[in-house]
């Protein structure tokens, strides 16, 4: 099921997770939950589970317990 607010999210993502974090995974959830419509409950709730924490690792990264922003990758413009 899609989640309402962060507040719906499971309790391991709200306290192990930073609210950005929560966020992201928010966002990915839900947009899995709708673009994979097309398969069964438990693996449409698996997968959507799997997307959303893949978004939150392209953002963050674990450092012991806690979950920390990576950093910005610059991009170098050609001339």
């Amino acid at each position: 099921m899609p989640y309402s607010s962060i507040e719906d999210l499971p309790n391991s993502i709200q306290t192990h997770l930073p609210l950005h974090a929560q966020e992201i995974y928010l966002g990915a959830f839900n947009s899995a939950w709708t673009q994979y419509a097309h398969r069964s409950s438990e693996q449409r709730e698996s997968t959507a589970h799997r997307v959303a924490w893949a978004a939150v690792k392209r953002k963050y990264q674990k450092s012991g317990d806690r979950w920390i922003p990576l950093e910005p990758t610059r991009r170098v413009g050609r001339s």
